[in-house]
Order: structure tokens, then C-alpha cells, then sequence
């Protein structure tokens, strides 16, 4: 099926869609199509090291792209932006993983790739008047500015990754999925025969198969094999090296504890960096796993806020968890910002976003740098 759009090249508006090969892209595609826009698809290779099945599935995707473009009659730019990737995202991750830290790759390259480098791309040099993704969010204009709220499709709600958007980039964002569910998605992707309507959703860092991750860090981060202790300091056991876990880390420890055997499982709560160890109790609801509070840095506010009182919002520390009430408080410093919990919350990790809402508004986010632990 050949959509036909030449007729409104010139009198529409130009927009620049981020073709990533998969459902959600492909699908704003044909939805910016339907609403008369002059659509041209830009496909980002992010990635240059090793481009195999094994790690990673660019050309696969590239494919793809290529096929759904020429089904939708759209034109498909294709952009090599690997070193931009590289210095500015994939260099911090490592950084971050060396520090013993958990970052999270996809809100630094929504940050410094999306809406930096492929956002001046199609505005300066391909003269789009908008660039769109297949990101599952809203942006609303209000008066002047500009807001971000959570996406109809709670399931689907990507605002956790969006946090660090500024005005001047939300004024030129589409988000064609911002009022559509899943399953309606890949229902129109069949109904349009679009190659990928069944195609998996990419998980976690775009290139890396969850189950391949540690084999693919230690060729960054060497093998270092140190003690795992319990609180008590009794040695239960061996790690590989404190960058590859991560704090509520369950799978991978090797030290036993099946519930269903009566034995409870395992689970990291905290890391000696200097000394190369990796501390662990039993049980899900530990109470060492938990904690009442957080400092926060590199906070970026998309709602102009006050910063003299305090804020009561809700708080999401990582994606697809419930966000759960808390309470802001600006420190004179104004480098970092403290944030208290209603509840004390499990496995809070140290590098992950803390992203604050008002209801379904996202109103900013930051980076977790302390934690107050429940107990010390």
C-alpha cells in the first residue's frame, strides 16, 4: 500500500520523524501522514563498534526503516551520528558504571542525541519546522510555555525519559502516539501492512540484549573478582566487580536462596568501591533495601518553580514504577536538592533519575547521587 502526500509538500509543514525501524516509529509516520504534514524519516546509527547480530541490530533495523518508508511513500535520511554517541553518552555511561553508579543511557541520549544533535540536524540543516518521535507522551502548550504530561497509555508513558527537555525543543516536538494505546498501534501497523507490525519493543540500553550486558561491559570495565559479605560481614560468596550489579540486584549473584525452597533469595544493597566489595541481605523487603530520602543533582525544571519553598509532589525513581508522594526541599547550595519520602522505598540506586510530577504533569528530574538509607 503506496500513500500518496506529494500534493502537500509545499503548502504543509515539514517534520522529521526518528525512524528507529520499530512499530511506534513507523506508525506516527502514517499518523503525520493522515494529518497532511510533509513527512521525511531520518534513521540515527548511534553505534559503531562491532554492528553484528550479537549486540547490535542496526542494519536489521535500518531494513526495516527502509521498508516501512517505501511502503508509506516518505523519503528515509540516514545519518551517522556514532561519535556524538560515543563522546557524549557512551563515554559518561562507562564513566558512571566505573564509579560504581547505575546510569541510565536512555534519558542522556533523549538529552544529548534526540533533541541536541538530531534536533539541530533536521531544524538547521534539513529546514523541518518540527521533528517528531515515537515516544509515548504529551507535550502541551499553555498560555506561553510549554508542559509534559504522562501519555494516555499509562503502560506506554515514557515521560520518565523526557525529564530534561527545555522550552525552545518542546515548542518544535511531535508526539504523534501521545493519545494512542499499544495494541491499537500494532493493530493499525497490521492493518497497513507495515513489515514490523510485530516487531519486539527495544528494552534497556538500544544496542545491548539485557542477557548479554555483562559480557558486553567487561570489554570496557575489566573483570576484578571481590567478596560478597552479608551486613554482618560474614563471606558468602565471590562478584566479577562491583560496576556489574546494581543495587535490588536479585539474578547473577550465584550464592543460592530459591523462596521456593524456603530459602530466601539474595539481593545487593550496597558497594565498597575501594574496597571491591559487594554487601547483600535476604528477603525482597529487607529493611536495609530501603530508604526514606535522596539527594538529587542536575535538576532540570520544566515548570518554573519557585525555589525559596518547598515542593509537594509525587516522585518516580525509575521507569514503570508508581510514583509515590514526597516532598522537596531546596538546599542553600543550590547544587543539590533533598528529597524525603512519605514511605521509605526499596532498592533506590544511585545514578538513576528521580523524575517529579504533579499528577500526570511532569514538572523535572534529576540525577540520584546519596541515598538516606532506612537503616545505617
Amino acid at each position: 500500500m503506496i500513500f500518496k502526500h506529494e500534493q502537500f509538500m509545499k503548502k504543509n509543514k515539514k517534520v522529521i520523524l526518528a525512524m528507529s525501524g520499530g512499530v511506534d516509529s513507523s506508525v506516527s509516520a502514517w499518523f503525520l501522514l493522515k494529518k497532511k504534514y510533509h513527512v521525511e524519516g531520518l534513521f540515527m546509527k548511534n553505534w559503531e563498534e562491532d554492528d553484528t547480530k550479537e549486540y547490535c541490530a542496526a542494519r536489521k533495523d535500518l531494513e526495516d526503516a527502509r521498508h516501512v518508508c517505501k511502503t508509506l511513500g516518505i523519503y528515509l535520511h540516514v545519518i551517522n551520528f556514532s561519535t556524538e554517541y560515543w563522546e557524549k553518552v557512551f563515554i559518561k555511561f562507562v564513566k558512571e558504571y566505573k564509579k560504581g553508579n547505575t546510569p541510565n543511557p536512555d534519558i542522556l541520549c533523549n538529552q544529548e542525541i534526540k533533541f541536541k544533535v538530531f534536533f539541530k540536524f533536521a531544524i538547521e540543516i534539513l529546514k523541518a519546522d518540527y521533528i517528531a518521535t515515537g515516544h509515548y507522551a504529551i507535550i502541551k502548550k499553555i498560555n506561553l510555555n510549554y508542559y509534559l504530561f504522562r501519555a494516555m497509555d499509562v503502560n506506554k508513558d515514557q515521560s520518565y525519559f523526557l525529564y530534561t527537555l527545555k522550552q525552545d525543543v518542546m515548542s518544535k516536538i511531535l508526539f504523534p502516539l501521545a493519545k494512542k494505546k499499544k495494541v491499537e498501534i500494532r493493530k493499525i501497523a497490521k492493518k497497513i501492512n507495515l513489515c514490523v507490525f510485530k516487531k519486539k519493543d527495544s528494552t534497556g540500553i538500544c544496542f545491548i540484549p539485557p542477557q548479554k550486558f555483562s559480557i558486553f561491559l567487561s570489554r570496557y570495565i575489566p573483570i576484578s573478582i571481590g567478596k560478597i559479605l552479608t551486613m554482618s560481614s560474614e563471606h558468602i560468596g565471590f562478584h566479577i566487580g562491583f560496576s556489574y550489579y546494581t543495587i535490588g540486584q536479585r539474578k547473577g549473584l550465584k550464592i543460592g536462596g530459591q523462596k521456593n525452597k524456603g530459602v530466601f533469595p539474595w539481593y545487593v544493597v550496597k558497594k565498597d568501591i575501594f574496597k571491591n566489595i559487594i554487601f547483600v541481605v535476604q528477603g525482597k523487603g529487607n529493611p536495609y533495601l530501603l530508604s526514606f530520602g535522596i539527594l538529587v543533582k542536575k535538576i532540570n525544571w520544566i515548570d518554573k518553580i519557585n525555589l525559596l519553598n518547598n515542593i509537594y509532589c509525587t516522585v518516580q525513581i525509575r521507569y514503570r514504577q508508581i510514583a509515590v508522594p514526597c516532598i522537596v526541599i531546596f538546599l542553600k547550595n543550590r547544587l543539590l536538592t533533598k528529597i524525603l519520602f512519605y514511605k521509605p522505598l526499596l532498592s533506590v540506586t544511585i545514578g538513576q533519575s528521580a523524575v517529579f510530577y504533579q499528577n500526570k504533569k511532569c514538572i523535572g528530574g534529576g540525577v540520584i547521587k546519596s541515598i538516606f538509607p532506612y537503616l545505617p
